[in-house]
């Protein structure tokens, strides 16, 4: 997921991170091939973000990063026309960092 969306110039307080949502909300597929409506229950879901912004508190997430989060967690606030959500970092129970994919362990 890659942001098409020009990222406002805003700084994050404390351990605010301010990420775009992905947009997951429509029907989806399982890797057995069943296809799960909208309509479907998902609030126990968690979902995928593109982190745009990051406070000077965040310790464990930078700018890119992909992250999942909950839909209760956060706050949603529009900019520019634009969706983003704004959630601390206790709230992101994961995060996909492109950047250590290829880096070797610690044990060679």
């Amino acid at each position: 997921m890659t942001s098409k969306i020009v990222t406002p110039d805003l700084r994050m307080m404390g351990d605010r991170i301010l990420i775009i949502p992905s947009n997951e909300d429509g029907e989806r597929a399982t890797r057995g091939g069943l296809v799960i409506p909208a309509t479907a229950n998902s609030d126990r879901r968690l979902h995928w973000g593109e982190v745009v912004a990051v406070g000077p508190n965040a310790r464990h997430i930078k700018a890119k990063d992909l992250v999942l989060y909950s839909a209760e967690s956060g706050h949603e606030a529009e900019i520019s026309g634009d969706t983003f959500l704004v959630l601390r970092e206790r709230d992101i129970p994961a995060v996909a960092d492109a950047d250590h994919v290829s880096e070797t362990g610690l044990y060679l």
